[in-house]
């Protein structure tokens, strides 16, 4: 009788840490499912979540502009065409040897610009809505929202969730598995009964 005691009582325990965790962490539970999903159909987009690459002239990098001279026409397609109030630090350059162009990625918002590697003109200026969606789901946004640096605020966030996750990964199995075992614990003690 003490075992199946013991186990209802593991049982309740589970539960309340399953539902209070549950219900503490909904919203971010929901965040990190939403934004997920959003990643990874953002290539099946139609181009609403991640921009299509455009092809530039030619593929031969011997015929390329300098990437200080393709970099001055993306801060200054920048600025004419979106806003000259929009910084221009550079999170990364992003070069496509097999399309023959490059995108500049923009630190501080959303925004890029991809041009023609061999002439320079203008291929596309992109929104970069997939960037904020993934700083969303890892928590980083919160870090450059409050303009902190390390990412401390993404640290914590990824932990937290991520323990919690395994925590209710756990708990969510012994619910499972607890009633389960109960069952068979009763059934043995009345067959024993019989006997």
């Amino acid at each position: 009788m003490n075992d199946i005691k013991d186990s209802s009582r593991r049982l309740r325990f589970y539960r309340k840490i399953h539902g209070a965790l549950g219900g503490a962490l909904f919203i971010f539970f929901t965040l990190i499912a939403g934004t997920g999903l959003l990643l990874g159909w953002k290539k099946h987009s139609g181009g609403l979540l991640l921009a299509k690459s455009y092809a530039g002239a030619s593929t031969d990098a011997k015929r390329w502009l300098p990437i200080d001279s393709l970099q001055r026409i993306a801060f200054r397609t920048l600025h004419d065409s979106v806003s000259a109030n929009l910084s221009t630090n550079l999170d990364r350059i992003d070069i496509r040897p097999q399309k023959g162009m490059v995108k500049f990625v923009f630190e501080d918002h959303y925004w890029g610009v991809q041009l023609d590697c061999t002439t320079g003109q203008v291929l596309h200026i992109e929104r970069r809505r997939s960037d904020f969606i993934e700083h969303l789901h890892d928590g980083s946004y919160f870090d450059s929202l409050l303009q902190v640096g390390d990412q401390p605020i993404k640290l914590t966030y990824t932990t937290i969730m991520g323990v919690s996750l395994l925590i209710f990964a756990i708990t969510g199995f012994y619910l499972y598995y607890g009633p389960k075992r109960i069952r068979k614990q009763k059934q043995a003690r009345s067959a024993k009964a019989v006997v």
